[in-house]
This record gives structure tokens, C-alpha cells and sequence, in this order.
């Protein structure tokens, strides 16, 4: 993918009558995604091969630590206050997403994960915002432009009170109910 490709992401704004509206009308391209953040509708191409394998990487890990009591969705669409979210994955309590609609408030969410591409200061800053007042208990971050791993826990007042971050290789450990070291060489 050409790095032309790889950073295109377009903004479009409206009043904020219009805006859910505008954003639930909208039909994207195949592979496309499209998400409100901050007042924004922001529509992102398909991500690159190493966004990819850095989610497919831990994945795999949850699922071989993790293996009952943990579902996963590579692109639930969440309900936050400040917007709506398609996170690169999401993390449940078992059956938490089953019969739920493509738009869910989040109850039940353990963890949700971004890596970074085109836009890194939405998923540091307006995500981690929103995703805290929703009250998900953990925000894991792979932020390839600063080449870091970073988790946010214990949601309050819109934002998380604790963030313990690592360089790429260093483990992180994940509390309960993941409970397990993530190791993070690769990952960037």
C-alpha cells in the first residue's frame, strides 16, 4: 500500500442537527470505516498489513490465555457519549454481544484495543475520552508513531485515572480477567 493511501482519512462537518443524522445516511466503500468522533464524521481507508498483524498478534494471545469467559469482535461498532466508535477490537464477557444491534452501548465491554495509523491523535486522546465515559474498564493502545504500548484503566469522569505504558518489546501486564503478561515485541 503506498504511503498516499496508507494516511488518506477524510473529515466532513456539519451543525450538530444534521450530524447523527448525516452519519447514520452515510454509505462508505467497501473496507472503509466510518466513525463519529469528537463532532466529526471521520471515514478511514482499509488498514495497512502491519496494523493488521499487530491486532491479530495479541488476539491470539487473549485467546490462548483467555480461552473462556472472553469473546472478541474485530469491529463492533460502539455507542460512546461522544460519538460512534468502531474500535480494532473489541473484547466481552461471554455472550455479551449476542442480539445486539450494529450500534451497541457498550455494557459488558472489558477491554477494547486501537493501534494507531492515519490519525494517532484521535485514538489517544478523543477515543481514550470516550471510551472512559462509557466506563470501559481497559483502553489498550499500540501507538506505532511513538512505538509504545499503552493501557488505560479505571474510567472516571470521562477519562482513565491510571496509564501504565512500555516500549515495544517490554511486557505489559493485563489485570483480570485477562490476568497474563502481553508481550509486545512485534507489534509495531
Amino acid at each position: 500500500m503506498s504511503a498516499a493511501t496508507h494516511d488518506f482519512a477524510e473529515t466532513w462537518h456539519y451543525s450538530d442537527d444534521d450530524l447523527l443524522e448525516a452519519f447514520l445516511a452515510l454509505e462508505t466503500p467497501e473496507g472503509f470505516k466510518a466513525e463519529l468522533i469528537d463532532g466529526e464524521i471521520v471515514v478511514t481507508p482499509p488498514p495497512d498489513g502491519d496494523h493488521e498483524t499487530a491486532i491479530g498478534r495479541i488476539v491470539w494471545q487473549i485467546a490462548r490465555q483467555c480461552p473462556e469467559g472472553v469473546d472478541y469482535a474485530p469491529g463492533k461498532g460502539l455507542t460512546v457519549p461522544n460519538g460512534r466508535y468502531i474500535p480494532d477490537a473489541t473484547f466481552t464477557r461471554t455472550d455479551a454481544m449476542t442480539g445486539q444491534e450494529s450500534w451497541w452501548i457498550p455494557s459488558g465491554v472489558l477491554m477494547v484495543l486501537e493501534v494507531t495509523s492515519s490519525r494517532p491523535e484521535k485514538d489517544r486522546e478523543a477515543k481514550r475520552q470516550g471510551y472512559a465515559a462509557a466506563a470501559i474498564p481497559l483502553y489498550l493502545l499500540v501507538d506505532r508513531q511513538r512505538n509504545e504500548i499503552v493501557l488505560h484503566s479505571e474510567p472516571h469522569r470521562g477519562d482513565y485515572r491510571t496509564t501504565t505504558r512500555v516500549p515495544v518489546g517490554d511486557p505489559l501486564p493485563l489485570p483480570e480477567p485477562f490476568g497474563f503478561e502481553l508481550a509486545t515485541g512485534r507489534l509495531t
